[in-house]
């Protein structure tokens, strides 16, 4: 008769550290005291599938924490717009989401750091009507066929606008999280770059992109100190992810 293997102390110590209540991190990892909530004027809806709760290195949570007009809402599928915005009216063709397709910002053309395009993927007429005419913006937290999920589940979603980023560096995850594409970004940096751009508000890229880099710093100090709390990233199958 085979001994009892005896539970591994590294696992059961990250098991017992609490979590953050606000960011949802065990608390070597939070950075919630460097937060101060930014005042919005576009609303921010992040929409997360059930398994990219990514305690560690997720940024969905901690994206919000930075808005007062921001909400995560995590499951797969929503009757509408309104539900899951808990909210009694909302009109998803005044909001905008961020597009799955493969089109990419450097296939127009252009210089801008956010395109608007059609349900073909060509680029809108009239950019700058449309970009102004934004009140909320919808992002997808999880890998590439989780996202997929969300978008198909969710039907309202195709009635608003789609909108591609075009960032003019790749994401500061670096080899902690390695993006498919040069253009794939982290939710804290999708939020960052297209707040920014469409409220003209620098400001609001700067500070999100400051948190980010401060909360990879911390994580690279508690992986040395506490790996248990801080483990490697797996390797993912790159060829179907890809962040929003």
């Amino acid at each position: 008769m085979s001994k009892q293997s005896k539970p591994d102390a590294g696992s059961a110590a990250a098991e017992m550290m609490p979590d953050c209540p606000r960011c949802h991190k065990p608390l070597p990892l939070c950075i919630c005291d460097s937060i101060t909530p930014i005042e919005n004027r576009i609303s921010l809806l992040i929409l997360q599938h059930p398994q990219e709760q990514d305690r560690a290195l997720g940024t969905a949570r901690l994206t919000a924490l930075h808005f007062k007009n921001a909400a995560v809402r995590i499951g797969l599928s929503w009757p509408s717009l309104s539900k899951a915005l808990g909210q009694p009216v909302a009109d998803p063709s005044r909001w905008a989401a961020l597009y799955l397709g493969s089109a990419k910002v450097a296939d127009f053309g252009t210089k801008s750091d956010i395109v608007a395009i059609d349900r073909k993927g060509d680029i809108e007429d009239n950019q700058r009507a449309i970009l102004k005419d934004v009140e909320g913006i919808v992002l997808l937290d999880g890998t590439w066929s989780q996202a997929k999920a969300l978008w198909w589940r969710n039907a309202w979603m195709l009635k608003c606008q789609r909108l591609i980023l075009g960032p003019r560096q790749p994401s500061r995850y670096g080899h902690l999280r390695k993006e498919p594409r040069r253009d794939g970004l982290s939710t804290i940096e999708a939020a960052g770059l297209v707040l920014g751009a469409l409220e003209k508000r620098p400001d609001i890229a700067a500070t999100l992109n400051a948190s980010f880099e401060r909360m990879l710093a911390r994580y690279r100090e508690v992986q040395r100190a506490m790996p248990e709390l801080a483990p490697k990233p797996k390797k993912r199958d790159f060829r179907r992810r890809r962040r929003h």
